[in-house]
């Protein structure tokens, strides 16, 4: 379904060079990408059907009234049919970025550039899901980057419990009541979709246990899921094996020396390593991988075998690669991480073996449910 580029065995030097436009692309904003990018098979957009009128009531807050999930223009996209035995519910990371100091630090749920730039992750990331699960994806009301990144926690909690988190349960609501009709689903979200996802997790979900027992699985990569959460959340349990489900899976992949802390990277985070899906510090080889997705010196993602290694640092909370090259995925610069910080790439480098683990990982639900 999935067209391979040219297979790369071993070293980063052979790679094309990607050019300055698709670099900055992929890291125009702290979290995210607001340019297209290219689409592994499956349409980063399909055009949702439109369903009947919403049980969800509006609400209005400090950032407007909680976006309509019964329009079917705010859905990122949603399958044409259903032939798959599990869904997949995908939060987008961030794809806003303001124009300017009086632009404002929450997006309007039609913000084009938010649009485009939520399509482009789509592509690069949720589509590795879709051989084995049918996808939805709400637009939702997000947050600039650099705005809540730099925040102090307890203010960046709040604003990510503000407008991202209401569109994301009213939108997970409506999916429930109008599309899921009882089948297992997997959580798959990236940076801060994967931040609001958490607080998914410890609201509605935590509040819904016959909900959260339908749960496959929740991917979030580039966020952090801490002890402490868990502690407070004794209904979650962070995975520690290719086949056990119900259980959060995250990462942040770094190079082994970076240019600056990862904002996204809290005290305690917890990591498994996404060649091998275990916990231990064992270092993966780049051999073991089943391959990245990654754009060429147009644009065009394809597939590199064997390209990034990967093990887990415990001490410092982050997954790290040494295969990648840093001056071509992540150099720094403006409104981009800390070199060395491969943030953008936590799902592409290693798109093929969460391609594969998902299919693991339903067959085990499966089997068991």
């Amino acid at each position: 379904m999935r067209t391979a580029g040219n297979s790369l065995r071993r070293s980063h030097a052979t790679l094309p060079a990607v050019l300055p436009l698709v670099l900055v692309a992929l890291a125009l904003t702290a979290c995210g990408s607001a340019a297209s990018s290219g689409t592994s098979g499956a349409s980063a957009s399909t055009t949702p059907s439109s369903p009947s009128a919403s049980s969800t009531a509006l609400q209005t807050g400090a950032d407007g009234p909680v976006t309509n999930y019964a329009d079917a223009t705010n859905w990122l996209t949603t399958p044409t049919s259903t032939d798959k035995p599990v869904d997949v519910f995908y939060v987008y990371p961030t794809a806003y970025q303001k124009a300017d100091a009086s632009a404002p630090d929450i997006a309007a749920v039609t913000d084009a550039g938010m649009r485009t730039g939520a399509q482009a992750a789509y592509a690069r990331q949720a589509t590795a899901f879709a051989d084995v699960a049918d996808i939805y994806a709400p637009y939702y009301r997000q947050a600039d980057a650099t705005y809540a990144l730099t925040l102090p926690q307890a203010e960046h909690v709040q604003v990510i419990e503000g407008a991202p988190l209401i569109d994301v349960t009213a939108a997970f609501t409506y999916y429930l009541e109008h599309y899921n009709q009882g089948r297992p689903f997997i959580l798959v979200a990236h940076s801060q979709g994967s931040d609001v996802t958490t607080h998914l997790l410890a609201t509605y979900l935590k509040d819904n246990p016959q909900v959260l027992a339908r749960m496959v699985a929740a991917y979030l990569p580039g966020y952090s899921v801490t002890p402490d959460y868990l502690a407070a959340n004794p209904q979650l349990t962070f995975g520690s094996s290719a086949t056990d489900t119900g259980v959060l899976l995250s990462w942040n992949t770094e190079a082994p020396t970076t240019g600056g802390p990862n904002p996204v990277l809290l005290p305690g985070a917890l990591v498994i390593n996404p060649i091998t899906w275990t916990r231990t510090e064992t270092h993966a080889a780049a051999s073991q991988s089943l391959g990245s997705w990654l754009p060429d010196k147009t644009g065009t993602f394809a597939k590199v075998a064997h390209y990034a290694d990967a093990q887990v640092d415990t001490a410092k909370g982050v997954l790290v690669t040494t295969t990648p090259s840093v001056e071509t995925w992540s150099p720094g610069g403006p409104n981009a991480f800390p070199k060395g910080v491969f943030h953008s790439f936590d799902i592409p480098f290693y798109y093929f073996d969460v391609q594969a683990n998902a299919k693991q990982r339903v067959t085990a639900y499966l089997d068991t449910h």
